[in-house]
């Protein structure tokens, strides 16, 4: 004889009570004796009062001596300890006073069969009506989504029956049994025909929001696309491949995607299927549905829907709903379960929060980070313990070039990463390590992590090759940030990388077409004008590099980008008038922008140029005016570090590099580039060029030993991007070690260090080290020429005469008044 079990579904919760067994998001919840049969007794009779009395007669029997009252007290109670339910404010059972208690929350059934033991009846209950109807309210289409009162099962005992009445009963039981069986077999058939694979992707419709509450608009949108991509196997379309689609459709990039223009979108864009979603109110309850159609053939493959006993709930049963539509596509269960943080936990428990988070994102795709700012201050003050509402204010800094601004955010959102999901967890230590404190092996290893738990994602191998990047290991940046690209095409940022890590290696001809293939794919930013700025110098392309400032005039908030790279090219021309002028203007304009980290940066930058050159007060009063701008940055405090042990304020300058060296003691480019530069520094103010070259090993971890064409050998962090200046690197290190090199006495040293920087203009640019470069060789072979025998001496000579004209070229129309000019046209005299 076969008999049924049921499996009653409520919540998160599930019952199977063939089994007799509790479950909670699929983990199983220790729930025995009286009451899981409470429980039972409870969920059969869903929106019905079961009183005392009936409870006592199912399990204290008429001859069994208990204290009744007692044994049901505690068995409720501990039944709503495990649901995690209030008497006082119920989401589940409710008491019913001097009467006994009622299951509120809404409830879905199912039957099983299994083999019963011979004698009992196998008769269909009549109950079984209940599970093909909840079958076919699932079913339901989530577009026409019906709000659907809780679920109440029958309690009159079944009447006693003849047997041809019965037989009767049985044959269209059975009937409609296979009936419902064949649908159900061939439906599940179809789906898995249908089921999705890991290199398909969805496109995500908007809500359908019927409540008429509009805080449900874009948030709950959010919240899903944040749900499933804790999923390793779902690949949700991007919002920028989505804003590109819709722009082919000729439609703005905000458009609401309703099911209809999210199939189309989906086919467009090569998607597999689309998500829509619903949600409707029932007095205080909401009822969401998730559909996710094949957007080819219109076939529904999955359907969900949950109901939220609150307004406060919403997001979590939207989890819960999500997780089980992620099963029905095909995801395997341990997928699921490794990665399925609930949702509330994963985002946030307030809604306002979410809401301010999600439309801060949506501006994010149309006007960039500066405005999405607003929106996402907003969310981390109504929600200040949202993790990733830190990281994106963090992201929305350090896509602004405000380094010290993002550390504080990503510091915050590390101390919260524990209330996120797998991938959450992973954006936030990546970050925290490249940025916050500077650990870019640390980080880097996050990023791969992040790889192999989510191959598909591009972000993951394009932040690995900006990790690269810093530490000088270009060829590698370029491989990862190739992988990116083809993951995401539509990726400014990964496109411009590409051509900036070709920049870095010397390969100027494929950098120019990389940059030329993204501006052609309509893709475009201000580190996108940046590269294409840099090359145009390298090229001498005085018209090529005039385009790319009307771009940036005509942008208010990345205009002071554009004046910082004019004022160091006329600083590398030796026009230090006209560079101090356009200085002056980056520092007011990015001030206005609200970026004063930036103004503070072109500040302390034009401090260092100023000490090279030789004008000490003048270097004094701009790095000082730099730190007053931005006095905890540390980029600024870098440079103007720096720029104090060049012009001679050692005492100054000694406290700052102490400062450094206690505030950043992990960050990788802080203890192997800055300190070590500044520290030589400081030691050649004290004529002592052997403890300068000690502060810089040439055979150290920290730097290049050894160049070999355009390749660096060696450990190359020396080499690395710094991510707050407009060109690579300037090389400090290199500079300062090739002066210690001359101080010494070295020549040949000192040449070749020298000429790394010339060899190196990729990653140089219009970097006053560019230019003095070719004065350090000339110096270093005018010192060779005094050292050298026989016909070394004229070699050396020529090699360091032809080194000053080099120089003197690229100065031909320099301030007369540049004491490092002038030093130098006294030198070349010297050495006809």
């Amino acid at each position: 004889m076969q008999t049924r079990s049921r499996n009653f579904r409520f919540g998160p919760f599930e019952v199977d009570t063939g089994e007799r067994e509790l479950t909670k998001h699929g983990t199983r919840i220790k729930l025995q004796g009286q009451p899981f049969v409470i429980l039972e007794i409870l969920l059969a009779r869903a929106g019905r009062v079961v009183t005392r009395d009936e409870i006592r007669e199912t399990l204290w029997p008429s001859d069994t001596f208990v204290d009744f009252e007692h044994g049901l007290n505690t068995s409720v109670k501990k039944l709503r300890q495990v649901l995690c339910d209030s008497a006082d404010e119920p989401s589940y059972i409710e008491t019913v006073r001097g009467v006994g208690y009622r299951f509120i929350a809404p409830v879905e059934v199912e039957l099983e069969e299994s083999e019963s033991p011979a004698g009992l009846n196998g008769a269909p209950e009549e109950n079984d009506r209940v599970a093909i109807a909840s079958e076919m309210v699932a079913e339901a289409p989530a577009a026409a989504l019906t709000l659907p009162s809780p679920l109440a099962l029958p309690t009159a005992q079944t009447p006693y029956l003849n047997l041809r009445k019965a037989a009767g009963y049985v044959l269209a039981a059975v009937v409609v049994l296979l009936a419902v069986g064949a649908l159900l077999f061939y439906r599940h058939r179809a789906n898995l025909q249908n089921s999705l694979s890991e290199n398909d992707t969805v496109v995500l419709a908007d809500f359908d929001n019927s409540t008429g509450d509009a805080i449900f608009d874009e948030t709950l949108k959010t919240a899903l696309n944040l749900s499933l991509r804790q999923s390793p196997f779902l690949n949700v379309l991007p919002d920028r491949k989505v804003a590109k689609t819709l722009q082919l459709m000729t439609r703005p990039a905000g458009t609401k995607l309703t099911p209809e223009l999210a199939r189309e979108l989906c086919q467009r864009a090569g998607s597999k299927a689309y998500i829509a979603g619903a949600i409707g109110s029932l007095g205080k309850q909401y009822v969401l549905a998730l559909e996710a159609v094949n957007c080819r053939s219109g076939e529904s493959l999955a359907r969900e829907q949950v109901t939220a006993a609150s307004r406060d709930q919403v997001l979590a049963e939207l989890g819960v709903a999500a997780s089980k539509l992620r099963a029905k596509l095909g995801e395997s269960l341990a997928g699921i379960q490794k990665f399925d943080t609930p949702l509330p936990e994963a985002t946030t428990f307030s809604l306002e929060a979410l809401q301010a988070f999600s439309l801060g994102r949506k501006v994010l795709n149309e006007k960039g980070p500066a405005a999405a700012l607003p929106y996402r201050q907003r969310a981390i003050e109504i929600d200040p313990n949202f993790a990733m509402g830190y990281l994106v204010v963090g992201d929305s800094y350090r896509n602004m070039s405000e380094p010290d601004r993002a550390r504080d955010y990503y510091a915050k959102a590390f101390q919260l990463r524990e209330h996120t999901s797998h991938w959450e967890k992973l954006a936030i230590l990546a970050a925290y390590y490249s940025v916050a404190t500077g650990e870019l092996e640390k980080a880097a290893q996050t990023y791969q992590q992040e790889i192999e738990s989510y191959p598909r994602i591009d972000s993951a191998y394009g932040n690995l090759g900006s990790v690269y990047s810093e530490q000088g290991r270009y060829e590698k940046a370029l491989e990862v940030t190739k992988e990116a690209a083809r993951l995401s095409p539509d990726s400014v940022s990964w496109h411009e990388n590409i051509g900036n890590n070709d920049l870095a290696l010397q390969r100027f001809d494929e950098a120019r077409r990389a940059l030329n293939e993204t501006q052609a794919l309509k893709l475009d930013d201000y580190i996108l004008h940046n590269a294409l700025y840099g090359i145009a110098f390298l090229e001498a392309d005085s018209a090529a590099m005039a385009e790319q400032q009307r771009w940036y005039a005509s942008r208010p908030e990345y205009e002071n980008f554009g004046l910082a790279l004019e004022s160091d090219t006329e600083a590398y021309a030796g026009h230090l008038s006209k560079a101090r002028e356009l200085t002056k203007k980056a520092v007011a304009t990015a001030v206005r922008a609200d970026s004063r980290e930036n103004g503070a940066i072109w500040q302390a930058n034009a401090a260092v140029a100023e000490a090279a050159y030789g004008n000490a007060v003048e270097a004094r009063r701009s790095a000082e005016e730099a730190l007053k701008l931005a006095p905890t940055s540390q980029s600024v405090e870098s440079e103007a570090a720096l720029a104090l042990a060049m012009a001679g304020d050692t005492k100054r300058a000694k406290i700052l590099t102490q400062d450094l060296a206690q505030r950043f003691p992990l960050d990788d480019q802080m203890q192997s580039v800055w300190l070590p530069a500044i520290r030589a520094q400081l030691a050649l103010d004290e004529k002592n060029p052997v403890a300068a070259l000690s502060a810089l090993p040439a055979g150290s971890p920290s730097v290049s030993s050894q160049i070999v064409g355009s390749q660096v050998v060696g450990s190359p962090i020396e080499f690395g991007l710094q991510t707050f200046v407009n060109n690579f690197s300037c090389l400090y290190p290199t500079y300062v070690r090739g002066e210690a090199y001359l101080a010494s006495g070295q020549a040949r040293a000192a040449s070749a260090e020298f000429q790394k920087i010339i060899d190196h203009s990729g990653i140089v640019w219009n970097c006053w080290t560019g230019a003095l470069a070719n004065l350090g060789v000339a110096r270093a072979n005018a010192l060779e020429s005094k050292t050298a025998r026989g016909p070394d001496v004229d070699a050396a000579r020529f090699r360091a005469l032809a080194a000053y004209n080099n120089f003197f070229k690229l100065w031909k129309d320099a301030d007369a008044n540049i004491p490092i000019l002038k030093q130098a046209k006294t030198e070349y005299a010297k050495l006809q």
